[in-house]
């Protein structure tokens, strides 16, 4: 059973899939070749079964972990009794159409004294469930198994034999580097490889190091974020990057499936896929940030599904998609696995896909208005396909449904999914009479204005003075803090203020926030769960925005202190403080780029 915490981890990637490295030099998480692939390590699930990449000294240590600055290349750093010691992580971007083949690179290096590493190359395809064999050649080795193979090259200089003591045990590769100050060595691990191992010239991984480097400093160089919190914005924009699947513009929800939202708890959700709430709330905050094209990119994929309009189980729009734009989700679990700290079942797939959640057709075209404010236009057929999205939820808003949180405790009449239904409607509205659009907008604009008056009507709870989750009840619901972002009331609106105050009193600790209370509401599922990162920023937004800058401002510099050592923050965080759920959620850094713009824009 795996002890590495979640959060002890840094994320590399190479824009069409992913890597997870431990502070102590493991990569024990990678699928390939999409980030919706079977794993190929995954020790982050189950130690014994699920594979690794090791790198770390052989004596007693201890580490730390940093990005190299404006990058997504990882250092993690070893101090041993005879000396200091690091290994530097990278994947070379991929742009352009999708490959099979991706390089993960490693160089290892003796800062001081004298250090030596034990290297474990461990893998464990489709999930630990397919054979291979082990290989060594003379400049590295092979991993073969049915369907796929691993080529390690190794890095050297002329006359170095460093891999000549390797061996082959069970299937795995094992050596030692043992290495003297200034001296640099390393791996790099190569799918879909045409060629054997060969030798790679130190010169020649240097020039890989630098050109990766160069590549995310000339990204990030585009950002427009010239607010307080660069840092941690620019960390959040490039995990963003990182988890965007390139060939299609697809953001995935996490690289991650599995992990627990409660330690031995079957809250346990695969996220390696694109949400359409996700890649629409995408849009307008990478655009806040000045990244115009990746806006673009995932406006092109969310277009690209609205135009494709499936009459699926949840209308013209699947709730979540693979990264390819296809929806074969079947949700299955991996009983060979242990799960995280014995959190099962670890599922893969995700049935949420044929849920009914109404809320993402306001999300969706919420972010078309957004890209066609910032002059991206909509096309003839795109127009033609949001003119029938809304002619079935015409037909289809006032209706139970399962929400934006995914519940499997029945459907019910979920406020947030009427309040999006609104957003829909109005920005149908929006756009046509911006363009001159044929559409009808009579029509629209009474259905816009009958849920607006039942959302007032059985959303507000009078005893409560406050907006509840659903119309059956008198629970609350986190998701509502983005009321006032999508126009329905002022944001300091009187029934909006009370509902504010509602939320702050039952659902937030301190800075942190509940989605809702599983005891009062229950969803379907047994088990508890953490605060939700996302909520936690969304609070910080609605507050700035109802005018209470300073208290917006403490709680989002007490949420910075939640994110582990490198700037991630997992789905949740535990009463202990502890980083639960999959890793690094794309959903959590989307709402803190948006809570860090806003109070800026508050604070003046």
């Amino acid at each position: 059973m795996t002890e590495t915490a979640i959060a002890d981890h840094g994320l590399i990637g190479d824009l069409q899939t992913a890597a997870l490295v431990t502070t102590d030099g493991s990569i024990d998480w990678f699928c390939c070749p999409r980030f919706d692939s079977p794993s190929v390590f995954g020790a982050l699930l189950d130690d014994e079964r699920g594979g690794r990449f090791r790198i770390r000294p052989a004596g007693p240590h201890t580490s730390s972990q940093m990005y190299h600055p404006d990058t997504a290349v990882l250092i993690t750093r070893f101090h041993g009794a005879d000396g200091i010691g690091e290994v530097v992580d990278f994947m070379p971007p991929r742009e352009g159409r999708a490959a099979a083949g991706h390089r993960i690179a490693r160089l290892v290096r003796c800062v001081r004294g004298r250090i030596a590493f034990d290297v474990v190359i461990a893998p464990r395809f489709d999930y630990g469930r397919r054979p291979h064999q082990a290989i060594l050649a003379g400049h590295g080795a092979v991993f073969v198994a049915p369907e796929m193979s691993l080529v390690v090259h190794a890095v050297r200089e002329p006359g170095d034999e460093h891999l000549a003591e390797a061996r082959v045990e069970g299937g795995d590769v094992h050596l030692r580097l043992v290495l003297e100050e200034g001296q640099v060595r390393g791996l790099v691990l190569e799918t879909g490889a045409a060629e054997p191992p060969r030798e790679i010239r130190l010169a020649e991984f240097t020039a890989l190091f630098d050109s990766t480097v160069d590549w995310w400093r000339a990204w990030l160089a585009r950002s427009a974020y010239r607010g307080r919190w660069r840092e941690i914005v620019a960390r959040s924009a490039i995990t963003l990057k990182l988890l965007t699947y390139e060939p299609t513009g697809g953001l995935v929800a996490a690289p991650t499936l599995g992990l627990p939202e409660e330690i031995g708890g079957e809250r346990n959700w695969d996220y390696r896929y694109t949400w359409v709430r996700d890649a629409s709330f995408s849009v307008s905050a990478l655009l806040a940030l000045g990244f115009t094209e990746e806006a673009a990119r995932f406006g092109g994929w969310l277009g690209d599904r609205i135009r494709e309009g499936a009459d699926g189980p949840s209308g013209p729009l699947a709730v979540l998609y693979r990264v390819d734009g296809s929806a074969d989700l079947g949700e299955e679990s991996l009983a060979h696995w242990a799960g995280y700290r014995g959190s099962r079942p670890v599922r893969i797939g995700n049935d949420a896909a044929g849920q009914l959640q109404l809320d993402i057709y306001g999300e969706a075209l919420d972010s078309v208005c957004t890209a066609d404010q910032a002059g991206f236009g909509i096309p003839h057929r795109g127009w033609t396909a949001i003119r029938a999205v809304l002619d079935w939820l015409g037909e289809h808003w006032d209706q139970p449904e399962e929400g934006i949180w995914e519940t499997r405790g029945g459907r019910r009449c979920f406020t947030y999914g009427r309040l999006m239904s609104w957003v829909a409607f109005d920005r149908g509205i929006r756009l046509a009479g911006a363009h001159g659009r044929p559409a009808p907008v009579e029509d629209w604009t009474w259905q816009r204005d009958s849920i607006y008056d039942q959302v007032l009507n059985r959303g507000w709870h009078r005893t409560r003075q406050a907006f509840v989750q659903h119309y059956t009840g008198d629970e609350l619901d986190a998701s509502l803090l983005r009321m006032p972002r999508t126009g329905f009331l002022p944001p300091r609106d009187p029934l909006w203020l009370s509902t504010l105050d509602a939320i702050g009193a039952d659902l937030v600790t301190d800075s942190l926030v509940h989605r809702y209370d599983p005891a009062a509401s229950p969803d379907g599922l047994a088990g508890s769960e953490g605060t939700f990162s996302l909520c936690s920023f969304a609070y910080v937004d609605a507050l700035a925005r109802a005018g209470r800058p300073e208290q917006a401002r403490t709680a989002f510099e007490k949420m910075l202190t939640y994110a582990n050592h490198v700037g991630l923050y997992a789905e949740e965080i535990s009463p202990s403080g502890e980083q639960l759920g999959n890793f690094p959620q794309a959903f959590t850094h989307l709402a803190l780029v948006d809570a860090a713009v806003t109070l800026d824009a508050a604070l003046g």
